[in-house]
């Protein structure tokens, strides 16, 4: 059982290394939704499809609420190159045996920048900033004891000034455990849906028809129309093994493959060692096999304390971001 267990986890592994054709990367807009938010998932290579863990895993696999038990809220806070700041907030509560609904906000800030043209090199005197957001709302149920299947609904706007471009897209995901505490095997299907296309006040100008000319209006007003964009859909399959060391000591073993449609194949993977179920160290490798990738190993650690009614968890990661630095991810969980 365990050679083939094993086997499996190295048939994930090598599902992406073989594909080798020609990737659609800059073709896609809205890549802040392409920022994994959870400090415990990034720790482990953010190979986090499989995870059982609830609320906090419905970024990579909707079917993660199905698990879910009473209420639960989850921040996270992302320290992204670039001075780029990137939050998640999210809040799930149960529907009787329903199962569990949820709605999640996204957001991220680039800070105020210099605007600069071709005669002002040096910055124009005004400031400009990149701001998007994203609102979900999420259903996901416990089928059976071993299936659980989940869906999400996501409205996103990425502005640039005074020019924006909204989508509405939709996540889907499964999650199937072939026995009670052993193998678990994920698969999601994220930002499904419409285009893209900016509009808005930047992209207006007036101008002259016949330039030279007296008499004419030389201020004629004129708008600028751009194309539309795809989303960056993401299919996610991965396999998660639990083992079990001794009654105090428990080891996590996950590993995800990623299919984009702006990008290669990737394969990243993970493990977590968490000891009397309080405090937690893990480590992972992201996005093997990607090409021209930036980024590879992730560390972080966590700490889980109860206080009357209420647990709580608190999660670090960092991740190795190739020649653009690291990024810091900080993550804090409640349960009721």
């Amino acid at each position: 059982m365990n050679s083939r267990i094993l086997a499996a986890l190295l048939g994930v592994a090598l599902a992406a290394g073989p594909a080798a054709a020609q990737t659609n990367t800059g073709t896609t807009i809205g890549q802040f939704l392409l920022i994994e938010p959870d400090a415990r998932v990034a720790a482990m290579g953010n190979a986090g499809v499989t995870l059982y863990e609830g609320l906090r895993g419905t970024y990579y696999n909707p079917a993660a609420i199905g698990q879910a038990r009473g209420f639960e809220a989850v921040f996270s806070h992302v320290d992204w190159f670039a001075g780029i700041t990137h939050d998640w907030a999210a809040v799930s509560v149960p529907v009787g045996g329903l199962g569990n609904v949820y709605g999640t906000v996204t957001s991220l800030n680039s800070g105020d920048m210099d605007v600069r043209t071709v005669d002002q090199p040096l910055g124009t005197g005004e400031r400009f900033s990149v701001n998007d957001i994203a609102l979900s709302v999420g259903y996901g149920q416990q089928i059976s004891a071993r299936f659980a299947a989940g869906a999400q609904l996501n409205w996103a706007q990425e502005t640039i000034w005074h020019t924006s471009a909204s989508m509405v897209t939709f996540n889907v995901g499964t999650l199937y455990r072939v026995s009670e505490n052993g193998l678990r095997i994920g698969s999601s299907l994220s930002n499904f849906g419409t285009r893209g296309a900016y509009s808005g006040r930047d992209l207006s100008f007036v101008y002259d028809n016949v330039p030279g000319q007296n008499g004419d209006n030389s201020t004629l007003p004129g708008q600028r129309f751009t194309d539309s964009f795809a989303v960056p859909v993401m299919f996610r399959v991965g396999l998660g093994l639990p083992v079990r060391l001794d009654l105090s000591n428990q080891l996590l073993l996950v590993a995800d493959a990623f299919h984009p449609n702006d990008n290669s194949e990737s394969v990243s993977f993970g493990a977590e060692y968490s000891l009397k179920d309080r405090l937690a160290v893990r480590a992972g490798y992201q996005n093997l096999f990607l090409r021209d990738s930036e980024v590879g190993l992730t560390l972080g650690a966590g700490l889980k304390a109860r206080y009357e009614s209420v647990t709580y968890r608190f999660d670090y990661a960092w991740a190795d971001q190739g020649r653009l630095g690291s990024s810091h991810r900080f993550t804090v969980v409640m349960n009721l």
